[in-house]
Formats: structure tokens, sequence, C-alpha cells
């Protein structure tokens, strides 16, 4: 007999039917056995006249007969308390042992480590198993609504060089190339900007990121972000684009908007009245009541002095200066010249946009570079010399020269949006297989040493190793 999913119960009162899932919560009554049974889409009680000698959480295949409860025995608070599964038949499929950590709770209690360990375990729970549905149905609307917008979806590559785009690079040694090393991608920046130089016009992915920061509360070695570029675009036409699709699939998954056209506040204001760029628009009402508060900021500085303390900004500028967000950006029409003549740097602006939202960046993007001049110009500020800017971007700046059109576009955090939309204060919670503080993976043991072969393999030798 085919399976029946828990949700369809419903629609077959009076049937027979097979439903497989887990056992949620056992009541033994010693002539009668009450089972609410767990699947994907929910819960149901199924009653079976003897003993059933099962443990929580076993898995089971259980047949019998859907009728309706008596009324004294309703359970309102699940979709389908009206209902009951009379078992006729029931079969163990996996027994399960003592389970190493409670998931019928929030979970929120249970200690980090214990919880990525167990990993599998912990999305069992109810609040997990929704922040991970609602995370596939947001990004579903957004693949949805970018495809209505003509958007074409395009992978690129994991394995790449490292280029300085203000964060430490992960890398990955060649074992057919002797001493030299892959870099895993901080974005698809690059890639992303010659889809347009290849005249696809509009192109997205969900990307996977990775840099080497130290992971907090809302960012990780490994992250998930909506990338999207334009040809042929001005700043407000990406943004009105972003706006409209990111909308769409937020009401989709039933988030709550403060405004259906999102304010557009001036850096310099920003920082003025707010006295921060990622700022929260928010009543104290409108905290409580879960509302998202969007806004964009624009006409951000280009350059800033490096930050002494961050290693990452000292390691990518020569002169003392360095890029705000990304070294691709253009400036405002009107400070092109400064930029060209390496002129009032602390004053040239870009067309760079973010988006915040309840008082974290979302996102952001800008107009890009798309001459060889302009980008030049941004490494030489930093104080780099022609040759190594042609070791860092000469395939930009040869692919600038073959007919790139204008373009611009932006990178939304996924894993801060969902975080956002379900209320959590962690992006973890809305990750299937997030790593610890300490940048350890979940569930399996990594980073973690490799054999003397595979050192050989890949020309390593590690230097002070203790035998």
């Amino acid at each position: 007999m085919e399976r029946t999913y828990v949700k369809n119960t419903l629609e077959n009162i009076g049937k027979k039917v097979v439903i497989m899932g887990w056992a949620d919560t056992i009541r033994d009554h010693g002539k009668i056995t009450f089972v609410d049974l767990r699947d994907i889409t929910g819960k149901i009680q199924c009653v079976y006249l003897g003993k059933m000698n099962i443990t929580p959480e076993t898995v089971l295949l259980i047949e019998g007969v859907i009728e309706k409860r008596p009324e004294s025995m309703v359970n309102p608070k699940i979709p389908t308390g009206e209902i009951e599964l009379k078992v006729e038949t029931f079969e163990i499929l996996n027994r399960c042992k003592e389970l190493p950590i409670p998931i019928d709770t929030d979970g929120l209690d249970i200690n980090e480590e214990s919880r990525l360990q167990y990993r599998y375990l912990d999305l069992r729970r109810q609040r997990m198993q929704k922040n991970m549905v609602i995370r596939s149905k947001f990004v579903r609307a957004l693949r949805e609504n970018l495809y209505s917008e003509g958007f074409t979806e395009i992978e690129t590559p994991l394995l790449t060089k490292a280029t300085k785009e203000g964060a430490r690079n992960f890398v990955v040694p060649s074992r057919y190339s002797p001493g030299k090393f892959y870099a895993l991608p901080q974005s698809p920046q690059q890639y992303k900007q010659l889809l347009m130089t290849a005249g696809f016009e509009r192109y997205f992915q969900i990307a996977k990121c990775i840099r080497d920061e130290d992971p907090r509360a809302d960012r990780g070695y490994e992250f998930t972000q909506l990338d999207l570029e334009m040809s042929f675009v001005e700043r407000e036409d990406v943004m009105e684009t972003v706006e409209r699709i990111l909308k769409e699939a937020i009401l989709t998954v039933g988030g709550k908007l403060k405004d259906s056209n999102l304010p557009v506040i001036d850096y310099k204001e920003a920082i003025e009245k707010y006295h921060s760029d990622k700022f929260d628009l928010r009543t104290e009402k409108e905290k409580q009541s879960g509302i998202l508060a969007f806004a964009w900021v624009i006409n951000f500085p280009f350059f800033k002095k490096v930050n002494k303390k961050d290693a990452a900004e000292v390691e990518d500028s020569k002169s003392g200066w360095t890029f705000t967000h990304n070294p691709f950006s253009k400036p405002l029409k009107e400070h092109e010249q400064w930029l060209l003549e390496q002129k009032n740097i602390g004053e040239i602006l870009t067309t760079q946009y973010d988006l915040v939202c309840n008082g974290y960046e979302m996102g952001g993007g800008s107009i890009r570079a798309h001459t060889p001049d302009l980008l030049k110009a941004v490494y030489k500020v930093m104080g780099y010399f022609d040759a190594e800017i042609d070791d860092n971007v000469g395939h930009m700046l040869e692919a600038f020269e073959l007919g790139t059109p204008p373009h611009g576009g932006i990178a939304l955090g996924i894993d801060r949006l969902l975080m956002v939309l379900t209320e959590e204060s962690s992006l973890k919670e809305t990750i299937a297989f997030p790593m610890t503080a300490k940048g350890k993976t979940s569930v399996m043991d990594a980073p973690c040493e490799i054999t003397d072969e595979q050192l050989r393999d890949l020309h390593l030798k590690l230097v002070g190793k203790e035998k």
C-alpha cells in the first residue's frame, strides 16, 4: 500500500492507510497504547489495542484506519486533532536508543557543542524543522521571482584565485602544481562581473561563500548569499528590482514589513541621526510584533583609513587607505576624476548601496567599475604598483577592454535574512549544519589532521610538528 503523509490523513477518514515516521510521544496504558506519530508534515495520534514496546523516536510503519475522535478527545492544538489512526499492524523500522540530548524543547538551553555534535537530532525539534522549511520556501520564492524578472541562474567555481576582497582566504593546496594553491571564494564577485562581459545581462545564484573571519552570532566561516548582477542599469534600477523580489519572498513566508516602499537614507545622515549605518527603525511595539524594518543606505565613502587592528585590512593595503566595501565599485559620476587623479581620497563617494533591517546589514552592492582605468585607480589608491595590480586583477582588466557593459548588482545574506525573519538570535538556528564558535564543523570532526601520505601527495610538510 502507498504511504500517506500525516497532512493528508484528513482526506482519508474511514479509509485504511499506511503512515511512516517517528514515535514523538508514547502513552502506555497497559491494554492500550497511544502514540503520536510524526513525519515532516505533522503529527497524528495512533491508538493500538495492546503493548507496542517501543521507545521515543523509534521509526515506525503503521497500517490502520483513520477515524473521527470522540468529541471529548479532540485536540484543537494540532491540525489532525479531530482524527486518529486505529492501528491494525505496525513494523519497527529502526528502534531508537536513549537520546544523548533532549529534542522535545526549543533546545536553546542546551550547550552549543552538544547540539552541533548531534545536529541530526537537534534538527528534529519542532522549532528547527520550522526554520528549515521557512528557509526552503524563502529561497524558492526568491528563485521564482528572479526567473520571472528574466534572470538566468549560473553557478561559479569554488576553486579559484586569492584576491583582495576584504577578508582572509581559505586556501587549498594543488597536488598537480607543487607549491601552488587555490582559494575558496569569498564571493562570486569577479565571476559575476565576467558573466556581464559574457553577455548574460541578468545573472543570479544562491552562492556559498567562505571567509576566514572570526565566527560570531551573525557570521560564520561559511555563509550563503543571493548573488545577482545586471547589465545596462543605474543604481536605482538595481535597488528597485531587489526590493521588489525581496518583498514578495518575505510576504510569501509570512513576514511582516514596516514599509511597503523602503526608505532611502544617505550614509552621512545615518551616521548623524543613528550613529550607525546599520540602524533599527522599529518602535518598541513593532519589535515585539516581529516587524521587519528595511531601509537602503547610499552614498558611502569609497575609502577609509586602515584599521591597524584588522589584519585583513593591514594586509590588503600598502598606502594606509583601503576600500570600505569592495574594490570593484564605481564612484559617483562627479567623483570619478578625483579617483583617476588620486585626489580628495577621503571625500570620494561610491555608488554602493546597503540594505539594512532591524539593526543588521542584510546585503550590499554597487554599480561596478567596468573600465580598466577606474579599477586600476582603486588599487593605486591602496598603494599597488602596475605589476601587482596585474597579478591580482589582470584578468578583469583584460575583460574590461573587451566589451564589458556598464553593470551593477548586490549580494544578500540568506542566513542573516532568515535569522531576522524567524526572530532567532543567531544565524546558526537557520543553517542545517553550522560551525561552532571555535570553527569546528557540525557532527564531523573537522578541522582534523591528514595522513603523512596525503601530505606527501600535496607536497606539504608540517613545520614544528612533534611526532
